[in-house]
């Protein structure tokens, strides 16, 4: 009886874990270029978001490193800090560009492949989200009695169509007029990437790799005195209030085709069950409607041709149940990966 109780209650607590946490995924492109990992245990909730472009290795590699650097760094004496999880960055990095040098004689084109990766881990009463690229996490939060719900973003985005990155790209490179560039409407560094910030692509961060054998459309010609792109994550913390709801972490092929506020407002007005799969579904209705053909036609669409209408799509919701974080209660062990896809 005791042990058939012991079963009961931690597939309850699977259960509850379950009803906390959804998480969904669209593919678009002929390999899945998104990767993501749920853990949860002694240093509470951890969320990451890795979208991978120029192939999947650089995603893959990080949803299988950056998390285990994290538990290392954040098991010591200081717990969870800001310092740490900037260090569990830099240091997947570090290894990530080290495989780039062990496999440039037999694969170069590694050297080409790189994640944005999103952050966040909830530690009892506070937030921590660590952000390279466009990936962003919007907290749901109500607002007074009246039963609406608000859009708080809580990550800061490093794409190159946005203004103060172009600023801060040319502050960075004031003697290259070309370090930003407009194509086809669009704001591209040197040109050829749009995030200035990520993991991998060791190409735009070590001149050795801007080289033969590389894809020609990767080279850049002038000479690469420092590096372009870096892999230093804007970090930030929210303190958790009872006003605060849920956390939608999502990759940016969500993003291009639904706004927060919607967001927001399509989980709170969807049950839990199910209500990261309800964002996907709207936005590839969004993404047909833009081309101007109904959602049943894109679902037909081969992947990789897919690529042309929506990018990959990750989706992970966070519900916040205060009692638990104010009560200090121990956070049931759960692992979660992305499933690797060929």
């Amino acid at each position: 009886m005791r042990k058939d109780g012991q079963q009961r209650r931690r597939g309850e607590e699977g259960e509850e874990s379950r009803r906390r946490r959804q998480r969904a995924m669209g593919r678009a492109n002929r390999v899945l270029e998104d990767q993501s990992r749920i853990e949860s245990g002694p240093f509470g909730t951890f969320v990451g978001v890795y979208d991978g472009h120029g192939g999947p290795d650089a995603a893959r590699y990080v949803c299988d490193h950056l998390f285990a650097h994290f538990r290392e760094i954040s098991s010591g004496p200081q717990g969870v800090t800001c310092d740490g999880i900037q260090r569990a960055f830099l240091a997947t990095e570090e290894s990530f560009i080290a495989l780039v040098s062990q496999l440039w004689n037999t694969r170069p084109d590694i050297a080409t492949t790189g994640s944005c990766c999103l952050v966040g881990v909830v530690c009892q009463q506070t937030l921590y989200v660590a952000n390279l690229g466009d990936s962003r996490v919007i907290l749901g939060k109500k607002v007074g009695s009246t039963g609406e719900i608000a859009a708080i973003s809580l990550s800061t985005e490093h794409n190159a169509n946005v203004d103060a990155v172009r600023q801060e790209l040319q502050a960075q490179h004031p003697n290259d007029p070309q370090i930003v560039i407009l194509k086809h409407g669009v704001w591209r560094i040197k040109g050829i990437i749009q995030v200035s910030r990520s993991i991998g692509d060791a190409y735009m961060k070590h001149a050795q790799y801007n080289r033969e054998p590389i894809n020609p459309k990767f080279r850049i010609a002038e000479p690469m005195k420092m590096p372009i792109l870096t892999a230093n994550p804007s970090i930030m913390f929210h303190h958790l209030e009872q006003s605060d709801s849920f956390l939608i972490f999502a990759s940016d092929g969500l993003w291009e085709h639904l706004s927060d506020q919607k967001a927001v407002e399509i989980v709170h007005s969807h049950p839990r069950a199910g209500s990261a799969k309800s964002l996907i579904k709207a936005a590839l209705h969004e993404a047909a409607r833009k081309r101007e053909m109904r959602y049943s036609d894109l679902k037909r669409i081969d992947k990789k041709v897919r690529r042309h209408f929506h990018d990959d799509i990750t989706v992970i919701i966070i519900f916040l149940n205060h009692e638990k974080v104010q009560d200090h209660m121990q956070v049931p062990q759960l692992s979660v990966r992305s499933a690797l896809d060929h």
